[in-house]
């Protein structure tokens, strides 16, 4: 029970993240734009990090969902479900970042 209610509380926030990230608002939060120099992200442009984690948090969200939902119900398939969205997110994370280091130059 305890774990259900936490990892609702994980999807939540990575629900709200991901959405102000959507919006643009606040700080990205990107490996990318965080290990940059002052100077780099001054002239960075910063749409394609803010799309990058929000989907990136979108899809963390879906996945504790899942994961919560597996440990109320039990189902057993929830669970691989969250397993191969975990193996997309990755991919997506990998591919993406390469994405946008090439359009970056």
């Amino acid at each position: 029970m305890l774990a259900s209610v936490v990892l609702g509380f994980l999807a939540a926030g990575s629900f709200v993240i991901a959405i102000l990230q959507w919006r643009e608002k606040g700080f990205p939060l990107n490996n990318a734009y965080l290990y940059a120099s002052r100077k780099e992200r001054e002239t960075m442009n910063k749409k394609p990090y803010y799309r990058q984690t929000g989907v990136v948090f979108a899809l963390t969200a879906i996945i504790f969902l899942l994961l919560a939902l597996e440990e109320r119900l039990e189902t057993g398939w929830l669970f691989h479900c969250a397993g191969i969205l975990s193996i997309i997110l990755v991919v997506y994370a990998i591919i993406s970042s390469i994405t946008i280091r090439k359009k970056r130059g």
